[in-house]
């Protein structure tokens, strides 16, 4: 790609972002400034300014953004980091629940494997918990050693649920 043609997508982008905001503007987008036919019920149809409307595309960004919440299960989230320990994170996702690492051989082991750890519900629960190992020459590995994998992260998950008290 040469410096001419980046030039011209990144324009482009620009003026498209600006585009799309500025059809937020109309009537609030809410389905109050509209009737069932779609028709705005705003005879005058002005845009509303952002002084009026009270929020910015920048509040996303806010850090005290309250909305957010996390849908993992704290003890199975910790107790996946400290089971797979040996194997380099390569992304992790709290908010969506995955945990993704690079090749790593266990202590011991002469195999090397990568994991993907997805926790799909807050509960301390085994069906919250969904690993996936793969070896290096790309096959997956034995039903048992997934479960093995599983059953140590739930019993760790466990200790940790027990040391704080909870339980």
């Amino acid at each position: 790609m040469t410096i001419k043609s980046a030039a011209k997508l990144t324009i482009l982008s620009v003026a498209l972002g600006a585009l799309v905001s500025c059809g937020s503007l109309r009537g609030g987008g809410n389905s109050d400034s509209y009737g069932q036919d779609g028709a705005s019920s705003d005879p005058t149809n002005r845009a509303i300014p952002v002084q009026e409307r009270g929020t910015t595309i920048w509040d996303i960004f806010k850090k005290d953004n309250t909305d957010i919440t996390v849908k993992v299960n704290k003890y199975i989230w910790a107790a996946s980091l400290e089971v797979l320990d040996f194997l380099p994170v390569d992304s992790i996702d709290p908010f969506s629940g995955v945990i993704t690492t690079g090749f790593g051989t266990p202590p011991g082991g002469g195999q090397s494997y990568r994991a993907t750890v997805l926790v799909r519900d807050p509960a301390l629960d085994a069906r919250s918990l969904h690993v996936s190992l793969q070896k290096r020459n790309g096959r997956a590995v034995a039903d048992s050693t997934v479960r093995a994998v599983e059953d140590a992260i739930l019993a760790r998950a466990r200790q940790l649920r027990i040391r704080d008290g909870r339980f």
